[in-house]
């Protein structure tokens, strides 16, 4: 199994990271293992790492590639049991968190598994295959509401109501089983000047369908908070995310941990005792550079932010 991946913001993560040699460090999203790799050059045999993926593909190509480091622990979970997995490790603070949200290359350009609009495949889009809910399961199952919102709030899909409505008038003549036959849908749905103008006309719906399925979102502000208080003092959290609506949750969640504060403004003094916990290392997002750009355009809508642990 050929498992290609390559890592985004590389450089820019393991100097956000700020990797102490002795120290623990959890890569939540092990992929094809090429953040991991380079945190562990980093480290001495005393380190560890912890690499979580709730791909088993994922899990296997990094053992792979990592075959060399005797001092990596790899846990089969989604990221957001970071805390269950830490404790269960009994590992009480780390040192670093990196996480690099979304899709992995690996998952879009292996056709069966049905990420990619561009490859014809049965709908599925889960990340971990144990589960039983797939991309099947909302597009034949979900009220037209439902699908709905889904498309408008995840995909930022100003067509939703006419795509949710073609859906939901398809599948009544027989279930919509592959992505090329809700590719055909999409298309039908949206007018052809925008079908010319900007990105795939199934982009939008795709990725707010593989947010539902995978729960991408409404997992990320308890992860973000069960990281951070495993961090050691001065230990670094480092995301990556893809699309504006990752960014802002997280971009939110650090300003709230940075100030805590619920007190009305006009208050002389804070009573209502919340500590900031993190600091932001850097105001604005740190994005890929020209160079990168042009090596993989899939670095195109990545963004980066750190968070220092107070």
């Amino acid at each position: 199994m050929n498992f290609k991946h390559v890592s985004v913001l590389l450089e820019e993560c393991i100097d956000g990271l700020d990797i102490k040699e002795n120290g623990i460090y959890v890569d939540c999203t092990l992929g094809g293992g090429g953040h991991s790799k380079e945190i562990l050059k980093k480290l001495s045999p005393q380190g560890k790492l912890i690499g979580i993926d709730q791909d088993t593909n994922a899990i296997d190509a990094a053992k792979e590639r990592l075959k060399e480091y005797e001092n990596v622990i790899y846990v089969h979970d989604n990221f957001c049991n970071i805390d269950n997995i830490l404790r269960e490790l009994d590992i009480e603070k780390v040192d670093g968190i990196l996480m690099d949200l979304g899709v992995s290359s690996h998952q879009l350009d292996e056709a069966e598994r049905g990420f990619s609009y561009m490859h014809n495949a049965p709908l599925d889009m889960r990340m971990n295959r144990d589960k039983d809910f797939s991309a099947y399961d909302i597009v034949n199952g979900y009220e037209e509401k439902e699908i709905v919102r889904i498309i408008k709030e995840y995909g930022e899909e100003k067509f939703a109501k006419r795509i949710a409505f073609n859906i939901v008038k398809a599948r009544k003549e027989k279930p919509i089983e592959t992505t090329f036959e809700l590719v055909d849908v999409i298309k039908s749905s949206i007018p052809a000047k925008f079908r010319r103008e900007g990105p795939h006309p199934a982009k939008r719906t795709f990725q707010a369908i593989r947010i539902e399925v995978n729960n991408e979102l409404g997992i990320l502000n308890k992860t973000i908070e069960d990281s951070v208080e495993h961090l050691n003092e001065k230990g670094r959290v480092v995301i990556i995310t893809f699309h504006s609506l990752e960014d802002r949750i997280v971009k939110n969640k650090y300003r709230n941990l940075q100030n805590p504060c619920t007190c009305p403004k006009d208050f002389p003094i804070c009573i209502c005792g919340k500590i900031p916990k993190l600091k932001m290392i850097n105001k604005k997002p740190i994005v890929a550079s020209e160079e990168e750009l042009e090596e993989n355009p899939r670095s195109r809508s990545a963004k980066l932010r750190i968070g220092e642990r107070i």
